[in-house]
């Protein structure tokens, strides 16, 4: 269910900073292809697709059905998903659009950081500890694979999938480059990892990205066998954390679902809006 009028307006500066950011982000390693209403961003390089969003600051005829399709004819000749992410609020006849040209939408809660929230301090188990990831840390590699193994069992759920499976994934990650590039963003500046570890082993890991002033807390995910142990709001604390101490002043993210959103609230996240996804159904 999308967020009710009445929030719309006192976050419109808000809103109007996170499109910026958006727009922003997938500029360090893709390029902007520009289909009117709509942007497609394409990855120069290796590593995830990027999607199509609106363009930022567009004026004009609002995007339709025929827009979309321009777009997905271009993913399908580039050989890339053909996925749209957009805030409801900020862009609301995209929906439509997307629906009109046969893809599927999912909401996501969109969560920012109340300001005058104070740290979060959850609680952890005795043996736990939980670090930024520098570079050419020792844990890089089983903190970059963590959030795979929990993403391929997702859900707040225990799972079967416990730190056996991080070997395998680790050894995956170093040879398709993965870890080489996370490492890269770490020298950069454009990604701050976060890793729960006990014993030694990484049991839950994030990131966030942050451009200017706002940063995206993004990929938090925990071993499945992990689950229900307060180490996803232990991670994201030390994210927030490490983001106000550069200077950041709107942390967010988006969340999974309304049990996770439950979870981030904890941690002083406010639902401000709703991210939307498209892509065709399964």
């Amino acid at each position: 269910m999308t967020l009710a009028h009445h929030h719309e307006h006192s976050d419109r500066p808000l809103l109007d900073r996170l499109e910026e950011y958006y727009d922003a982000v997938p500029r360090s390693v893709a390029r902007a292809e520009d289909f009117g209403p709509l942007t497609l961003f394409v990855r120069e390089g290796h590593g995830w697709p990027f999607y199509g969003r609106p363009a930022l600051g567009r004026q004009g005829p609002a995007v339709t059905a025929a827009d979309v399709h321009r777009v997905r004819a271009r993913q399908r000749e580039l050989g890339l998903p053909e996925s749209f992410e957009w805030v409801a609020e900020t862009t609301p006849a995209l929906r439509r659009a997307a629906e009109e040209a046969g893809l599927t939408v999912h909401e996501h809660p969109l969560m920012v950081l109340d300001a005058n929230a104070p740290s979060p301090a959850p609680a952890v188990g005795d043996g736990v500890s939980v670090r930024m990831v520098g570079p050419d840390d020792a844990g890089l590699a089983g903190a970059v694979a963590t959030p795979f193994i929990a993403f391929g069992e997702p859900g707040t759920g225990v799972g079967s999938a416990g730190p056996e499976a991080l070997a395998a994934t680790e050894r995956a990650l170093t040879d398709d480059g993965t870890v080489g590039r996370i490492a890269s963003r770490l020298r950069a500046g454009l990604t701050a990892l976060a890793v729960a570890t006990e014993n030694g082993t990484p049991l839950c890991a994030g990131q966030h990205q942050p451009v200017g002033r706002v940063s995206e807390v993004v990929g938090v995910g925990t071993l499945p066998a992990a689950r229900r142990r307060g180490l996803g709001l232990a991670v994201t604390a030390a994210l927030v954390a490490d983001a106000r101490a550069r200077g950041i002043t709107t942390v967010f993210l988006s969340a999974g679902d309304e049990p996770t959103a439950r979870i981030y609230a904890r941690a002083g996240f406010r639902r401000v809006a709703t991210a939307l996804i498209a892509e065709p159904a399964e």
